[in-house]
């Protein structure tokens, strides 16, 4: 997602594009933090998960 968000305004030439950027960011973060409650509480074995794994989402980011 990031990737798409950053990328196709810099593809496109337009600046004013990447200003999005900043609003999408926060709302993924949001929203992938709101999955991992709802994982934590329906799908067993995730805690588990989660704990063993340290970075699930950016390998040495988090």
């Amino acid at each position: 997602m990031l990737i798409l968000v950053i990328g196709v305004p810099l593809a496109l030439g337009s600046w004013w594009g990447l200003l999005f950027m900043l609003l999408n960011v926060p709302i993924l973060v949001l929203r992938i933090l709101d999955e991992e409650k709802m994982l934590g509480s329906e799908l067993d074995g995730y805690t588990e998960y989660a704990r063993r794994v340290r970075y699930r989402l950016v390998p040495g980011l988090w």
